[in-house]
């Protein structure tokens, strides 16, 4: 076994196909399958399961999968520190946010990481919490920021911050008259309301909630894109239930808001930093996990994240 030979298997398991593999490989289909009949005959068990489809990896190819990528990338990070000129830390690390998560943190941290690591090569990966904690597990992730503890059992999760969440509507909305400050979760479940679909970790909290108190919510819409469903709201469908951060970029629009908390309920979303085992992380990961924390402190401290309670070690 060498580690062409690994490089050409997570390639063909990644694409799904010899052909696709052969073509982002720049080596001829015939070399590519040789290369992968002699990794298969040097380990002992067939790697991948051959369809009119495609390729998909057996149970021992899925796990040799795994461990070579991690094996791989170390290389290359090992590889890169040693070529490096300086001490500087460097890099490329990869981070998951979840859209609200991304609104308010983002462009902060990706400033403030370019600013103190201009060598770290920073790439943000927005999407919904399901996606991102599966891409953690396929370590195709450093870090990310979700909402369960129990994404994967061999990842590093740390409670990192609690997000209240509130009814929010258009500064115009008649919904809610305008003296109210407040809202009650009956009331609330009462409201025209946009929510993310059933598969999403928001609506699932929501739908909990609502449970215990034998209410169900007045869906008019289900919605997954975040820009999307809060210009449904501003266009006056309906309400929604979501933490401060859906309202920041928002707000740079030029859109005026309420966000109105829900008085006889605690609705509150707790969020994790996970991260590949402290073994596994390179440095440039763990600098920008630690920014991230720093880059959190800073928003809530500054009153610039609201409705956010740090947790975890962090001052709140």
């Amino acid at each position: 076994m060498d580690l062409r030979q690994l490089r050409y298997f997570t390639q063909i398991v990644e694409s799904g196909s010899f052909s696709k593999a052969s073509r982002q490989l720049f080596i001829a289909q015939p070399a590519l399958s040789q290369q992968l009949s002699k990794l298969e005959t040097e380990i002992g068990k067939p790697l991948l399961n051959r369809s009119s489809k495609g390729v998909a990896p057996t149970e021992n190819g899925l796990a040799l999968y795994h461990h070579a990528r991690l094996m791989l990338r170390q290389l290359d990070q090992a590889m890169s520190i040693a070529r490096q000129e300086s001490m500087a830390v460097q890099g490329m690390v990869s981070v998951g946010l979840a859209a609200t998560t991304a609104a308010a943190l983002g462009l902060p941290l990706v400033r403030r990481v370019h600013e103190r690591y201009p060598s770290i090569l920073l790439n943000v990966v927005e999407g919904m919490s399901g996606h991102l904690g599966q891409m953690m597990r396929m370590e195709q992730l450093d870090l990310a920021v979700l909402f369960s503890s129990d994404i994967a059992p061999d990842l590093s999760a740390e409670a990192f911050l609690d997000e209240q969440l509130f009814v929010i509507l258009p500064r115009h909305s008649k919904l809610v008259a305008p003296r109210r400050t407040s809202i009650t979760i009956a009331e609330a479940a009462a409201l025209p309301l946009i929510l993310p679909t059933g598969t999403h970790g928001l609506r699932r909290r929501i739908s909990a909630e609502l449970e215990q108190r034998n209410l169900s919510a007045h869906v008019v819409a289900e919605i997954d894109s975040l820009s999307v469903l809060m210009s449904c709201v501003f266009d006056g469908m309906g309400a929604t239930i979501k933490p401060m951060a859906a309202i920041h970029v928002e707000r740079e629009r030029g859109r005026k808001w309420r966000a109105l908390p829900i008085s006889d309920a605690r609705m509150r979303r707790r969020n994790y930093l996970y991260s590949l085992a402290r073994e596994r992380l390179s440095t440039a990961a763990a600098a920008v996990a630690a920014e991230l924390r720093e880059t959190a402190q800073r928003l809530v401290e500054a009153g610039a994240w609201r409705g956010v309670e740090l947790i975890g070690g962090l001052r709140s």
